[in-house]
């Protein structure tokens, strides 16, 4: 049985990639805003109900960045800034 060698300054010099995760919450929210509203201005211009279904997908991702940013916030609100 293989055993984990736990000695060493890990734990404590482990950093957390909670900035890169903000920035790329961002950039997907940008991104599918955007796109949901292109999606939609495309939907209602041509009525083709293909377009709605892409603007679903757009809103959905759209939420889960919102969300993402929103525990990120709260995570940096209760633990302070690293």
């Amino acid at each position: 049985m293989w055993l984990r060698n736990r000695e060493g300054t890990e734990p404590v010099t482990a950093r957390s990639p909670l900035r890169a995760r903000r920035i790329l919450s961002w950039i997907a929210l940008i991104v599918a805003v955007v796109a949901t509203i292109f999606f939609v201005t495309r939907a209602m211009a041509t009525g083709e109900q293909v377009w709605v279904w892409e603007a679903a997908i757009g809103a959905a991702v759209a939420a889960v960045a919102a969300v993402d940013l929103a525990v990120l916030r709260h995570r940096r609100d209760r633990d302070g800034p690293r």
